[in-house]
């Protein structure tokens, strides 16, 4: 059997629980993408001030229901947090164990391509099997080959935009209102990103900079000024991005 499952992954469900609930339209105000539209999608949820607290990828389900792609060691957080802002809504929120998050570097049938950024490869949802195989491993050396930051240990307290979500289709300017939007809008507008999350090497790498350092594949992840990127050290996808800011 290939190995495709990510055990580092959950899934939280969010179900109405009567007729007329519209679970899209409560996730809809607290998110920064678009989740009325097609799906999946990559998303975050953040401080009111604008600072990543959770990233994650929506998917559709059936009946109405949203399934969350996100960190398993942040998942029953992520699920509190969003029961807070439910007040008196008939919403169901919870993990979702018998769900499995898949991965495969080459596209195939049957999944979507990582909303983020195509080269991520193909992602899909399955019921979650004993005999699955564990491609942890492999998608984190190919997520840090293409300099893309992910999860808490990269990204948390990082204003949204410094992360690059806006290269990684991240975030939405049109779907109106959600939790840390106006500081988001206003850094947008005024095109005023300083700074960038960059993957570098280890060996090139200074702890008072570093978010994360994954050791055992010799890089770490940097929040670095704009102007302090070298050229070469920023992946393609994100070149654009830095001409924007300057």
């Amino acid at each position: 059997m290939t190995a495709t499952r990510l055990f580092d992954r959950a899934v939280i469900r969010l179900t109405p629980q009567e007729e007329g609930e519209d679970v899209a339209a409560f996730l809809q105000g607290l998110v920064t993408n678009d989740v009325t539209g097609l799906l999946p999608v990559y998303a975050g949820l953040l401080t009111p001030q604008g600072k990543m607290l959770f990233d994650f990828i929506v998917w559709p389900a059936g009946h109405g229901e949203l399934l969350l792609d996100c960190e398993a060691s942040a998942a029953e957080e992520l699920a509190k947090r969003l029961s807070l802002y439910r007040l008196r809504r008939k919403i169901d929120i919870a993990v979702d164990p018998a769900v499995a998050v898949h991965w495969q570097k080459e596209p195939g049938d049957g999944g979507a391509a990582d909303p983020r950024l195509a080269d991520l490869g193909q992602r899909w949802l399955a019921p979650a099997n004993e005999a699955d195989e564990p491609a942890d491993a492999a998608w984190l050396a190919h997520r840090l080959a293409l300099g893309v930051p992910e999860g808490r240990a990269d990204m948390q307290d990082i204003l949204w935009l410094e992360t690059n979500a806006v290269e990684l289709n991240g975030v939405s300017f049109t779907k109106g209102c959600y939790v840390g939007q106006e500081n988001t809008a206003r850094m947008n507008w005024r095109q005023k990103v300083n700074r960038r999350l960059v993957v570098v090497p280890l060996s090139q790498s200074t702890e008072k900079r570093r978010k994360h350092a994954y050791e055992a594949l010799d890089r770490a992840v940097e929040h670095l000024r704009v102007e302090d990127i070298a050229p070469n050290a920023a992946p393609e996808w994100m070149r654009a991005g830095l001409t924007s800011a300057e």
